[in-house]
């Protein structure tokens, strides 16, 4: 059904009456959220270089321009987050460099790496380390890559985007829809807590965005896995001139995700790029990860608001605003985190009483 599904042997029924189901859901449809949650992260760029080269996306440099994080670097940044009262640190690279970006694996191999990936589960230990919870965001990956850093990621994640063929991810290195959908169901066959989400604007029809949805939907009623889905808009840019969609998009497309997504899934909208405050009755309870100290490197142009604006957001719901992990409370056991998340969460630190206190512990 979906572009790549084949390939990838990704097996999702999405009815017609489902879509029109989902298509018929209006913002009065759907109940506003009773709380607010939000996570303190800090950002880390670990690489610039990305196989893809999408119209919209400001985050990846051409070979010869991109750049790769140090040790040390990585060391600076979570620490950093750590001194600020971070939980998360938020790890994010283009999908895997391709041939192309030869700099880039050259400094890989230099520092004993035969992958990013590899070099990810170095950082990932750096953050734990320093008093962070890793969350990895690095694109589509295999069994292989992904099982390789689970064990030292509370949560990981990956945009599904849109489950269409758009030409925003034209050319010849194009995201295929069927390899983003194996990646997410990827990490609930190994039990790995998970964000995902749509990128709205980017061309994709409303019929598309429903299926979109309901490929998350059944992807998560399989596994369990599922701990949020983003609703992003596209934003201007210095690559995409195109618009972001109308406010009335919006508030239609976050009702549908909300209506279609089962309850224990959180709709996230984020503060820095989305509408929140004409969002708050769309259904929405989570704003997402927000930096006291770091950009936000996808979207430099929109800068995180500051806690105090969330908590206006909260108070004009009506809502409490609470904090939470990178890993959503229902996850926190042995089946969904490692000994090494378990551990950190647990340990007579002040790390693990940072962590505990954000729990309510």
């Amino acid at each position: 059904m979906f572009p790549g599904a084949d390939e990838y042997g990704i097996d999702l029924t999405v009815t017609d009456a489902a879509v029109e189901r989902a298509l018929s859901v209006q913002p009065a449809d759907v109940e506003p959220a009773r709380e607010l949650s939000y996570c303190r992260n800090v950002f880390v760029p670990l690489t610039t270089a990305c196989r893809y080269t999408c119209t919209y996306c400001t985050y990846y440099d051409v070979p010869g321009q991109a750049s790769l994080l140090s040790p040390e670097e990585v060391r600076t940044i979570v620490e950093r987050g750590a001194d600020a009262g971070c939980t998360e640190a938020l790890f994010t690279f283009g999908d895997d460099p391709d041939d192309r970006y030869t700099e880039i694996h050259d400094q890989l191999s230099e520092w004993g790496h035969d992958s990013i990936h590899a070099y990810l589960r170095e950082v990932c230990d750096i953050a734990l380390d320093a008093g962070l919870l890793p969350h990895s965001n690095p694109g589509d990956q295999t069994h292989e890559q992904m099982e390789l850093v689970a064990d030292l990621n509370a949560s990981m994640g990956v945009m599904l985007e849109t489950t269409a063929e758009v030409r925003a991810h034209g050319g010849p290195r194009a995201k295929s829809p069927g390899q983003r959908l194996n990646t997410i169901e990827t990490a609930g066959e190994l039990g790995i807590p998970f964000t995902t989400g749509i990128l709205v604007g980017i061309g994709e029809t409303w019929r598309d965005r429903a299926e979109s949805l309901l490929a998350i939907r059944e992807l998560h009623e399989r596994h369990g896995h599922v701990q949020e889905v983003i609703v992003q808009p596209v934003s201007n840019n210095e690559r995409w001139r195109d618009g972001s969609p109308s406010l009335e998009t919006m508030r239609r497309v976050t009702a549908m995700a909300r209506a279609v997504l089962p309850e224990d899934v959180s709709v996230q909208s984020p503060p820095n790029l989305a509408p929140v405050r004409d969002l708050l009755d769309c259904g929405i309870d989570d704003l997402g990860g927000v930096s006291p100290v770091t950009d936000d490197h996808i979207n430099p142009d929109y800068a995180w608001p500051a806690l105090r604006e969330l908590e206006d957001i909260a108070d004009e719901a009506g809502v409490p605003l609470r904090e939470r992990l990178p890993v959503y409370e229902r996850y926190l056991d042995d089946e969904w985190v490692s000994p090494r998340i378990r551990a950190a969460i647990d340990a007579d630190t002040d790390a693990g009483a940072r962590y505990r206190s954000v729990l309510g512990d």
